[in-house]
């Protein structure tokens, strides 16, 4: 939790938060303009997530309904298939053996993102967090509500390219969300909405 404040900061003041110098010379004028765009930042985080999460969900509602249990649809060719399979394990089907610790670290980011959205004010990190909170749902539903038991579910998965593990909408944010993270950390623009170069 801790290198996770340190990482998002903690912009009590405008020039913390990334906000341009206060220009009016009225007391507290920079701060007020910057709680909008600070909520604007948290309202793009999960209407993000929200998104991620539904299309997740709804996706495997009609796969279990329709694809469960019965052949493989080919999409392109050989290339790419839809295959429904309950993974118990991680994205892309690792470490089966350890369910109940992927539902725990799902949780626990999905804990640390809700926690740290208040300091949020990079719209580009807004986006990201907010596809890692979807995706960290969509799989920890499974995890509670799927057999065999609570916190044990096996996630469905039915996305199934050629040669590569079967995965599912939530992996997809999930991975998406990791990647964007990586390039903006690389150009050096942090979470409170500055920038930095080493």
């Amino acid at each position: 939790m801790a290198e996770a404040e340190r990482i998002i900061g903690t912009p009590d003041t405008p020039e913390a938060g990334g906000a341009e110098p206060e220009q009016s010379g009225v007391e507290g004028a920079g701060a007020a303009g910057e709680r909008p765009r600070g909520k604007r930042r948290i309202a793009v985080l999960f209407t993000v997530a929200a998104l991620a999460y539904a299309l997740d969900l709804v996706s495997k509602l009609i796969v279990v309904a329709k694809l469960e249990h019965h052949a493989p649809i080919q999409i392109v060719g050989d290339w790419l298939r839809f295959e429904a399979i309950r993974n118990a394990g991680a994205a892309f089907g690792f470490g089966e053996a350890f369910t109940i610790i992927f539902t725990v670290i799902a949780a626990a980011v999905i804990v640390v993102i809700a926690r740290l959205a208040r300091k949020l004010y990079s719209l580009p990190w807004a986006i990201a967090l907010g596809l890692l909170l979807g995706g960290a749902l969509g799989n920890l539903t499974d995890r509670i509500f799927r057999s065999p038991g609570i916190f044990e579910g096996a996630v469905v998965d039915f996305i199934a390219p050629k040669h590569f593990a079967v995965f599912n909408l939530a992996d997809s944010a999930i991975v998406c969300g990791g990647i964007l993270i990586v390039l903006l950390s690389f150009r050096g623009l942090d979470p409170d909405g500055t920038v930095h170069k080493d």
